[in-house]
């Protein structure tokens, strides 16, 4: 054999070999996520090949599976019930498109292909799991009265067992069907005209759109004062003229009610009133430090919070100057919050300082009932003020339904506090403002709790209608009401 030929031969070997060494990559490394890939349809002919399991809410199914009509090689498409009901909830599971919320959170269960489920004869076989359900912690009554409560108003709502953590209801308006994403066939379609809506009714209000919480804040403020002994007690006069000049500026910072007895208030007097000089100059006092800590306690700043949808995080800022900590003080400048996050203030307070982690999942099962994971008994304990605080804001909420500004959320037959907001929106306060409450109850029959928070963004009221107690606290006493009567 001639030089050429042997430099032939050598030569034909490396490329047989450089082809082996890459079918063997493509195959055991590529592989993978090639078949994971979510444009590769043989996954969706797969998760569609048969029915999935359900989600279930007040022990029935609010999902289910039904054949796909027509040639399409996807056997069944996902259908719900009262989707537009459950959306913020549920989330979607699309032929065309990734599943969210629950939906996507428990594809593996829902479609069998969670380990958890196999027996002995689907390894045997092959055979893909029968698939499992997820039990959620939604009380029918109390996620029906918040979404009929908010009506047509753009806004958001979230019902917490304070207790127990587990969260009750969970509303984002305008919603949506998910039905109408469902099919390979029409859900392009539907998602371009959901998309295209100004009103984003995908968007998760409720979790994942963090807003200016405005004076619904002044509880976490009240709350770092008696915990640092600024003030021993919400009965304690405080040091807050009125008016009050933002520190190193000459803007006066005004109160809605001009001639509420804001002047050295008490902190149940100005949570009565929503004195915002009270408010101001407390965080001030306090420090942006002291008043970030306290707000971290009790959730904020939290960009891990799992329910176990991923809330978004609500946001304490940092590095201000003291004009900005002042506006800070009353829910302003930077300060951000989901009605989750605001529903949680309202639940550690009603729970006596102590917050259970809130969960959107009672427990997931496989296909014979028998549970696989409970997440009621994995809910654990924090405490984010001491038991005597909780009961001073308790006492002082209880002042603001009673004899202030919330008064639309009294309840016959339940001990009601709560905190109304109303948060500046757009530049120079140019756009309508945000109505905010949270608050807790208690049933004096059969000792029944539950904590609330509503925000509404929009509605038809005109802007001089706009406030809390108005738009809000109405919706908080409907939730409020089936959650303790249901």
């Amino acid at each position: 054999m001639n030089k050429t030929i042997r430099r032939a031969s050598v030569f034909a070997l490396l490329l047989v070999f450089a082809l082996l060494v890459r079918a063997t990559w493509v195959q055991f490394y590529d592989g993978k996520a090639l078949a994971d890939d979510s444009l590769n349809r043989r996954n969706a002919i797969r998760t569609y090949a048969d029915p999935l399991g359900n989600i279930v809410v007040g022990g029935q199914s609010v999902t289910g599976s039904a054949r796909t009509s027509g040639s399409s090689d996807l056997a069944y498409k996902r259908t719900y019930k009262d989707g537009s009901l459950y959306a913020a909830v549920t989330g979607y599971a699309s032929q065309a498109y990734a599943p969210t919320q629950l939906e996507g959170i428990y594809a593996d269960l829902l479609n069998g292909t969670d380990a958890r489920l196999r027996t002995v004869m689907d390894t045997v076989t092959g055979s893909r799991a029968a698939p499992g359900d997820v039990i959620t912690t939604i009380d029918p009554a109390v996620q029906k009265a918040a979404a009929e409560a908010l009506g047509d108003k753009k806004g958001a709502a979230v019902a917490i067992d304070p207790k127990t953590g587990r969260i009750l209801g969970v509303v984002s308006t305008p919603s949506y069907d998910p039905s109408t994403l469902t099919d390979a066939n029409t859900a392009g379609a539907a998602w371009k005209k959901l998309n295209a809506d100004a009103d984003q009714p995908l968007t998760n209000r409720a979790l994942r759109q963090p807003l200016p919480p405005g004076s619904t804040f002044k509880l976490v403020v009240a709350a770092a004062a008696l915990e640092d002994g600024l003030y021993p007690n919400v009965d304690t006069p405080t040091t807050s003229p009125d008016p009050y000049t933002l520190p190193g500026t000459t803007t006066v910072l005004a109160n809605e009610n001009a001639s509420a007895p804001c002047e050295n208030a008490t902190i149940r007097t100005a949570l009565r009133y929503s004195c915002n000089n009270v408010f101001a100059k407390m965080a001030v006092d306090l420090g942006q430090d002291k008043v970030r800590a306290q707000a971290e306690r009790f959730g904020f700043n939290d960009d891990t919070l799992d329910v176990p949808v991923r809330a978004y995080p609500s946001v304490y800022p940092s590095g201000m100057d003291r004009s900005s900590t002042a506006l800070t003080g009353i829910g302003q400048f930077d300060v951000t919050a989901t009605p989750l996050q605001m529903a949680m203030v309202s639940a550690a307070i009603a729970n006596g300082g102590k917050l259970v982690a809130p969960h959107l999942v009672s427990r997931i099962t496989d296909s014979g009932g028998d549970v696989l994971e409970n997440y009621d008994d994995e809910a654990g304990t924090e405490e984010i003020v001491s038991s005597t605080t909780a009961a001073q804001l308790r006492s002082a909420m209880r002042t603001v339904v009673e004899d202030g500004t919330g008064s639309n959320a009294r309840i016959s037959g339940a001990t009601v506090g709560g905190k109304t907001g109303t948060a500046q929106h757009g530049e120079n306060n140019s756009k309508t403002p945000y109505a905010w409450f949270t608050s807790y109850a208690t049933s004096d029959t059969n000792g029944k709790e539950v904590a609330v928070a509503v925000v509404v963004e929009q509605s038809d009221a005109a802007r001089s209608e706009v406030s809390g107690n108005g738009l809000a606290a109405p919706v908080a006493k409907a939730m409020m009401e089936a959650a303790l009567t249901g």
